[in-house]
């Protein structure tokens, strides 16, 4: 989100974390398509977007197509591992791929392999302890605590001889530059975000003038760039996400569930 508002600061936007769910990378196929449909549907209930964006690459690579065919009115941006882009930028031909377990797994992943890297040597990497950290402890970690974090990727990477590392899921692009700084100079670290903001901008500009059924959902919208959850299992948990949004000046809407909000 913060990607696509730098790019266009003029567009309304609204952060759903499906919190309750997490995490997805853990989940079978089934389940993160049915976990994403709820979430999914609840956006829509609530608010009528215009156009969505799936901030996860585990529900772009397992979920993507069957929520277009459930949503058919609705445009559906995915976010996917940017093997494309770290074809281009590595030298060596030797790929790190960080990413969840589901989306290391995942046939789509190898096709993307397959269709833009194939002359590469991509080394898979599922760390669902760093996503873990990421979700709960990062915002109050010191840098010692993100060092040791890290480490273990960056060493799995540089031990297979990796210039360019992926960060195929995006909890990991809030400590992008922790990983760069470990990986040290001669790595490139790589990422979706503005690829998928770009895109999402040239979507919306494409979709025809607001007509007033529409014009009603966004008129509900609430305040921009609000973060909304669906929910927790701790109460430790909704302390970390307003701890969140108020070290990045986010506003923080509450847990959003069907019937509340």
């Amino acid at each position: 989100m913060l990607s696509l508002k730098k790019k266009c600061p003029d567009a309304r936007c609204v952060y759903l974390g499906d919190t309750i769910h997490f995490p997805y990378g853990e989940k079978s196929s089934d389940e993160v398509a049915l976990c994403a449909s709820e979430a999914v549907s609840l956006i829509v209930k609530k608010w009528n977007p215009r156009a969505l964006v799936i901030a996860c690459n585990t529900i772009s690579v397992t979920a993507l197509e069957t929520l277009r065919k459930m949503f058919p009115s609705l445009p559906i941006i995915g976010t996917v591992p940017a093997i494309r882009l770290a074809s281009k930028v590595s030298r060596n031909r030797k790929i790190g791929l960080l990413a969840t377990t589901a989306t290391v797994k995942n046939p789509y992943n190898a096709k993307l392999i397959e269709d833009f890297a194939s002359d590469c040597q991509v080394f898979n990497r599922a760390d669902p302890d760093l996503i873990s950290f990421i979700e709960h402890d990062l915002f109050n970690a010191t840098p010692e605590m993100r060092k040791k974090a890290v480490l273990p990727a960056v060493d799995f990477f540089r031990k297979n001889g990796c210039d360019t590392i992926i960060l195929g899921c995006t909890h990991f692009t809030h400590i992008a530059e922790d990983i760069a700084r470990e990986a040290g100079p001669g790595v490139s670290v790589v990422d979706s975000r503005d690829g998928v903001a770009n895109h999402a901008i040239d979507v919306e500009s494409s979709l025809p003038e607001i007509n007033d059924e529409r014009k009603e959902g966004c008129e509900n919208l609430p305040e921009d760039e609000a973060f909304f959850c669906t929910g927790y299992k701790s109460k430790d948990d909704i302390s970390e996400y307003e701890t969140l949004c108020r070290r990045f000046n986010i506003p923080w809407g509450g847990i959003i569930t069907e019937g509340r909000g």
